[in-house]
């Protein structure tokens, strides 16, 4: 039901951004106050830091100890980049998106590595490609969760245990929210900046042992910039891997993605942080179930994502306009919620159908969600009364 009186209650964080995402709840300046500033990030209380960062990640994450994980730069694009650049090429390469960033990854392996043995499967926003189509015994490139799209793969279990080729997982939405099947992944990238809220600008590269087997024996027929190199005289540069990173973090950054790791364990660890996701999701899901005016744009309820979820417009009214009209529309909404202070950044990417985009990954506290609830219908009730009353 809409409704055109204002509400009383407000959350008390309003930030709902996809990325950068809120911070965990209690963050205040003073978590940073033990920041290496000033250090090298080569000295031993800057490397120390880096490497409770990597050996953090792997616990929380549940990493096999067998896999390596890095510190990288230019965030999860980074990370991703640097593994088609490095990885890609031995074989034949299948790549699957549903979304912005995965059709990203697609245009890059086309039109800038230019690969001669690509299949793309490919599919709009809301849902998933035919994931039996895969060939893994080719590489195959995807992301855990769509972003842009809020359309996830339920699990791994479609991805073959004996498989020949690579698999190249974007899991920058996804990491710390849920769970990610290492066994079935040779390349998982992430950023610090979602699920847990942290600083933009370093990426997260974690590599199987097949990954680094097919790195230290196979070299690309193109050059590699010295930021993407992994390897020197055919071996893996294991320093990357333990605290050497190839270019200067930032250690204020470093100091908040510690924070923000010492807070995920303090709660429970992984479990606690897919939880808490989980019934963020579950809050916006019995919504979206009673309205009149949204509905999920992730078709399949398997396949809906816990953290990016993507709504569109179901009301008739809004749904008539022609897709310059429903954007005008969203961006209406979003900026009179905005203006209000109760919810910023919750408009649908720019390439995604219009609508809106909550996150709700484990920094978001669920009583915020629940406080946002009314301030949606009523926003939707004064934006159509505008509409109404311009027509």
């Amino acid at each position: 039901m809409t409704t055109l009186t204002k509400p009383g209650l407000r959350p008390a964080n309003p930030n709902f951004s996809s990325g950068p995402c809120a911070k965990r709840p209690g963050w205040s300046a003073e978590a940073l106050s033990k920041a290496a500033l000033g250090r090298s990030h080569r000295a031993k209380i800057g490397k120390s830091k880096l490497e409770q960062a990597i050996e953090l990640t792997r616990d929380i994450l549940k990493v096999p100890a067998n896999y390596r994980i890095g510190i990288v730069p230019a965030s999860d694009t980074g990370a991703v980049e640097m593994a088609l650049w490095s990885l890609l090429g031995e074989r034949g390469v299948d790549m699957v998106a549903w979304e912005s960033f995965g059709s990203g990854w697609v245009t890059d392996v086309v039109k800038q590595l230019k690969l001669a043995d690509v299949r793309k499967f490919e599919a709009g926003y809301g849902q998933l490609p035919d994931l039996k189509q895969i060939d893994f015994d080719r590489d195959v490139v995807f992301t855990w969760n769509g972003t842009t799209s809020g359309v996830r793969v339920p699990n791994g279990d479609f991805i073959p245990a004996d498989r020949k080729g690579l698999t190249i997982c974007d899991a920058t939405s996804a990491a710390f929210a849920q769970r990610l099947d290492f066994e079935k992944l040779d390349v998982v990238t992430f950023s610090w900046q979602k699920v847990l809220g942290g600083e933009g600008a370093h990426g997260m590269l974690i590599l199987s042992p097949r990954a680094v087997e097919r790195l230290e024996t196979y070299k690309p027929a193109w050059p590699l910039p010295k930021i993407f190199r992994l390897t020197s005289g055919g071996k893996l540069i294991e320093g990357i891997f333990k605290g050497e990173t190839i270019n200067t973090p930032s250690m204020l950054c470093v100091e908040d993605y510690l924070d923000a790791l010492h807070w995920a364990k303090s709660i429970g660890g992984l479990e606690a942080l897919i939880a808490r996701a989980d019934a963020n999701a579950a809050v916006l899901d019995r919504f979206v179930g009673k309205s009149s005016w949204l509905g999920h744009l992730a078709v399949d309820p398997a396949t809906r994502s816990n953290t990016s979820v993507c709504l569109s417009f179901t009301d008739p009214d809004v749904a008539a306009l022609d897709a310059d009209g429903q954007a005008a529309f969203a961006k209406g909404l979003v900026s009179t919620l905005d203006k209000e202070g109760v919810a910023y950044d919750i408009g649908s990417y720019r390439d995604a159908p219009p609508g809106l985009r909550i996150w709700c990954g484990a920094t978001i506290e669920t009583a915020d969600l629940e406080a946002l609830l009314p301030w949606l219908d009523w926003a939707f009730a004064a934006q159509k009364a505008s509409l109404k009353a311009a027509a």
